[in-house]
């Protein structure tokens, strides 16, 4: 649910990004969230589900995580968060401990490769917002982890059509999957484990 605390973060998070932004701060060095429609998007398609379990591959400083977690938190879920950026780690659990959502999230630090082959559970919902080459190898190693009827969101598949365009070419062309690419913000992949 997005209560008062929730949007607070929420907004100091898209004011310092639309100042990094401004500022022409290096990508390395900005948060590099997603857009607020994305977010919502995002809580929309979590909230409903009862019980829903969150992978989300690249955390940041946690908007996105923010979002998830308020969407999964409405029926039950949780969401896993990875991230390796040492700079965001911190500013990751201040954030979402602000927001109130420390039991519905939890930061797994580390390289993603690394904790996708040691995480053992199962999840409804994978938002994959890592770095753009490294989408092929990070979808084969989350959607081991997804039972038919999952879904994978990867976020900047148009803004980016060089790797993205050949990722999203992929899962089109897989007949264990429906994947369809909307054109909302800087381009989602969704992508239906079919069997």
């Amino acid at each position: 649910m997005l209560d008062d605390r929730v949007r607070t973060v929420l907004a100091r998070l898209e004011r310092e990004d639309a100042d990094e932004r401004e500022h022409g701060l290096p990508a390395p060095e900005r948060a590099r969230q997603v857009e607020p429609t994305t977010g919502r998007f995002l809580f929309a398609l979590v909230a409903p589900q009862t019980d829903c379990e969150v992978l989300e591959i690249g955390g940041s400083r946690g908007y996105s995580t923010i979002w998830l977690a308020a969407g999964a938190r409405y029926l039950g879920g949780r969401v896993l968060s990875l991230e390796n950026d040492p700079r965001k780690i911190d500013a990751w659990r201040r954030n979402v401990a602000e927001a109130g959502l420390d039991d519905w999230a939890e930061l797994v630090e580390g390289d993603a490769f690394e904790s996708l082959r040691r995480i053992d559970d199962v999840f409804d919902v994978v938002f994959l917002d890592a770095e753009k080459e490294d989408y092929e190898q990070l979808f084969a190693l989350a959607r081991e982890k997804l039972e038919p009827g999952g879904i994978v969101v990867a976020d900047n598949v148009l803004s980016h059509p060089d790797p993205l365009a050949r990722y999203s070419a992929a899962r089109q062309a897989d007949p264990l999957l429906e994947s369809v690419t909307l054109p909302l913000d800087r381009g989602l992949e969704l992508s239906v484990v079919l069997r």
